[in-house]
């Protein structure tokens, strides 16, 4: 704010006492100095919420507060998937969220995190004897995904529904 600007929000009686040279013109100029820094931050507020814009030390904070936090590895090294990987996945969160727990939410949410095609996810898995396996998911990945199994187990631990197992197997 300018100095200007925080006179016009004091009482009339102290604006008549504003003059040059005068303490309260002095404390009035170290109030716009002290906003500035403030203002200047919020002049480019939209660049620090924005994941393709804001600076790269900012990303896990985004990601902590669109509820991808988890995706981070708990020593605070990279993720895993890039930081490319991860602006992407912020910027798809609110549709992620929307389509959390089903087929096509989960093979979106893979697709994002290692930027590989080719996902499928077979929800009438059955056992060896070919008796039907119920709320079994097999998640079937690109071999290309081996370096990202980690990340891929648990992206679908956070994404499938809670009663439902699950096995990640990789295409040869």
């Amino acid at each position: 704010m300018k100095q200007d600007e925080i006179e016009s929000l004091l009482p009339l009686v102290f604006q008549r006492a504003v003059f040059p040279g005068s303490p309260l013109s002095a404390l009035l100029e170290v109030m716009e100095q002290q906003h500035a820094p403030a203002e200047e931050a919020l002049a480019q507020v939209e660049s620090y919420i924005d994941p393709y814009r804001t600076p790269d030390e900012f990303l896990p904070y985004l990601a902590q507060w669109v509820d991808l936090g988890w995706l981070l590895p708990e020593d605070g090294g990279p993720f895993l998937g890039g930081l490319g990987r991860l602006r992407e996945l912020i910027q798809a969160s609110a549709d992620l969220s929307r389509w959390r727990g089903t087929k096509r939410g989960l093979v979106q949410f893979l697709e994002l995190a290692t930027g590989l095609n080719g996902f499928t996810i077979d929800e009438a898995a059955a056992e060896p004897g070919g008796t039907p396996r119920a709320f079994h998911l097999v998640v079937q990945a690109p071999a290309a995904g081996r370096p990202f199994q980690g990340l891929m187990e648990r992206i679908i631990q956070m994404q499938k529904p809670v009663y439902v197992t699950s096995q990640l197997v990789f295409s040869t």
